[in-house]
């Protein structure tokens, strides 16, 4: 299978699971907090890390990555959304906690994604 429908297929099912998730989060949140984009972001940035780190010691990891990284995480995560929900927090008078997400799920999300990476490393 060529790595554009590995991909394709991939965000096909990254985009619904990240409505679903971030759905069933957000219900159980009587909060502004958008916690449910904020887990989404967190988890893909550790199965980005795992993945790209993975591919660093298996060469053959290509379609994986085509499939679960490019294709899965970009369809899961969302920066867009993550960027509307911060905004929408500082323009409704909620600043410290908008500048809190923004912050949080920079640092959530590198501290993931090197995390992957350095369990791929030590596994493999």
């Amino acid at each position: 299978m060529t790595e554009w429908l590995l991909v394709m297929l991939g965000a096909g099912v990254g985009a619904p699971s990240r409505w679903l998730l971030d759905g069933y989060i957000q219900a159980r949140h009587d909060s502004v907090v958008p916690w449910g984009t904020f887990t989404i972001n967190v988890i893909g940035s550790f199965l980005l890390g795992l993945l790209l780190g993975a591919s660093l010691e298996d060469e053959q990891m290509t379609r994986v990555v085509a499939l679960l990284g490019t294709g899965f995480s970009g369809g899961f995560t969302t920066f867009s959304t993550f960027s509307y929900e911060s905004v929408v927090l500082a323009e409704g008078g909620s600043s410290p906690i908008a500048v809190l997400n923004v912050v949080g799920s920079v640092v959530a999300g590198l501290a993931m994604a090197f995390a992957g990476w350095g369990l791929a490393g030590a596994v493999l």
